[in-house]
């Protein structure tokens, strides 16, 4: 089992991000955190990247239930969505896969949640 979901878009960067908050929406999401790679590991490092965005969103109702279930899957949350450029200029987005995350848990409270949240994202990546 693959642990992200992806898709290779015909939108510009920027188009992409919006698109996939918007979508991400429609599923019940909302994005807390948005961290540009590219600007970061410029200002830190001073290198150029490509550009790359990691989303962190999170669907209120499954995360709490999930954190009703196993009180320290806080540290795989929020799920993370990136947004990249491709080395031949396209962007990819791509989701992490919580169905694949929850199987190092070992908890069976968490597997109906882990699987409507891949269903959710699956949509979501669908959906671009």
């Amino acid at each position: 089992m693959k642990y992200y979901i992806e898709k290779i878009t015909d939108y510009t960067f920027d188009e992409a991000v919006d698109k996939v908050t918007e979508e991400l929406k429609k599923e019940g999401f909302g994005v807390l955190t948005q961290i540009d790679i590219h600007e970061k590991l410029k200002e830190k490092l001073d290198v150029n990247f490509r550009k790359y965005r990691i989303l962190g969103a999170c669907n209120p109702p499954a995360a709490y239930k999930a954190l009703q279930a196993e009180d320290k899957i806080g540290t795989m949350l929020p799920c993370n969505v990136i947004v990249q450029e491709t080395s031949d200029n396209r962007v990819e987005v791509a989701a992490v896969n919580p169905a694949a995350s929850m199987m190092a848990v070992e908890n069976p409270a968490l597997e109906a949640v882990a699987a409507d949240i891949t269903n959710r994202l699956k949509r979501v990546i669908a959906a671009l």
